[in-house]
């Protein structure tokens, strides 16, 4: 495996572990005073029960934070970390697709932020990655 697929995928944990912890650990930080940008503030969300902080828990943070731990083991295992950026490649297309598609139906002209531009690139140097990586093989 190249170092250019390890980098990805470096930057994939860093981004992934971070978003997942940040979500886990943000209702624990907002009980202790702590004045930083809330996860649900950022996002655009509102929880009213206990819930919705498992939800938010769960699917932004638990999640984010196993695919971060998957691209860290794929940097080690060559065909652990093909598998994650195709994986990466996928979720963060479908993403930006998602934001597209809502932003034609819906009129929703806000799509276009960081989150989308995270997308985009991701999805372009995930594409790079295999394609290169094809063409090597």
């Amino acid at each position: 495996m190249n170092w250019t697929i390890k980098v990805y995928l470096f930057l994939m944990v860093l981004m992934y572990a971070w978003i997942g912890l940040w979500a886990i650990l943000d209702p624990f930080f907002i009980s202790l005073g702590f004045d930083y940008p809330s996860f649900l503030d950022v996002v655009g969300l509102s929880v009213t029960s206990a819930l919705g902080l498992s939800e938010i828990a769960g699917i932004y943070g638990g999640l984010n934070i196993c695919i971060g731990f998957m691209c860290l083991i794929g940097i080690f295992k060559t065909n652990i970390g093909l598998f994650s950026v195709k994986f990466i490649t996928f979720l963060v297309g479908s993403i930006a697709f998602g934001r597209i598609l809502s932003s034609a139906i819906l009129v929703n002209q806000d799509f276009f932020n960081t989150y989308f531009i995270f997308e985009v690139f991701a999805f372009a140097a995930g594409l790079a990655i295999l394609y290169y990586q094809k063409k090597l093989n």
